[in-house]
């Protein structure tokens, strides 16, 4: 889950280029997971959060799924592309703010994790409106920093859904999480501050 905009796995066709197709089984279990959002916000909600850390585990396992069914099965698209980041970083960051509304993960975490991925977006848009579209390249440490945000809000959910205790474990991948998301965050603004200028058309 930024970290979120990887190309790669969709690929691309034999031309270059993402193929076309839109309906194909990996958009399909795409669209589910983007589905699973709001029952996962409404199940935290609800407190029972015991079910939604399932629903979260199930949403990962299809993460995996369909990004397999589309190498083996040659179903690549363009669509697929653009809905899975997507479909990842909202469940991911619905889930930390919804975590955070009900008290189970510190508000100023949530905060940060969801400015950090504005700020990314919002730097992508200036770029595109001002005819410099950025290459996007995925970080080691923006994928370091998804991992860790999985795992904290997968931790979360399974200690506070079942009842569990781990105090220790909870705040150190909390404090890990904050800090792998401000360097994240300020290596994708030190680079595209570092950018060179696009030349000029001179036509």
């Amino acid at each position: 889950m930024p970290a979120g905009l990887e190309p790669g796995r969709e690929g691309r066709g034999a031309d270059g280029a993402a193929p076309a197709v839109l309906v194909t089984l990996p958009n399909l279990i795409t669209l589910a997971r983007l589905c699973a959002v709001p029952a996962t916000v409404w199940l935290i909600l609800q407190h029972r959060l015991d079910l939604a850390f399932l629903l979260f585990v199930g949403a990962g396992l299809s993460d995996a799924v369909d990004g397999w069914l589309a190498r083996v099965r040659n179903a690549r698209s363009a669509l697929g592309a653009l809905l899975d980041p997507v479909a990842d970083k909202a469940l991911l960051v619905s889930v930390y703010v919804t975590l955070a509304a009900i008290g189970v993960l510190p508000d100023w975490l949530a905060i940060l994790v969801v400015f950090r991925d504005l700020l990314i977006v919002g730097g992508v848009l200036v770029l595109w409106v001002l005819g410099q579209p950025p290459a996007i390249r995925p970080l080691i440490l923006s994928k370091v920093n998804t991992a860790l945000q999985i795992g904290l809000a997968a931790l979360a959910l399974l200690l506070a859904g079942f009842g569990l205790s781990a105090d220790g474990l909870l705040t150190l991948l909390i404090w890990a999480v904050a800090l792998s998301t401000l360097a994240s965050g300020a290596i994708y603004v030190v680079a595209t501050l570092r950018r060179p200028r696009a030349t000029p058309d001179a036509s």
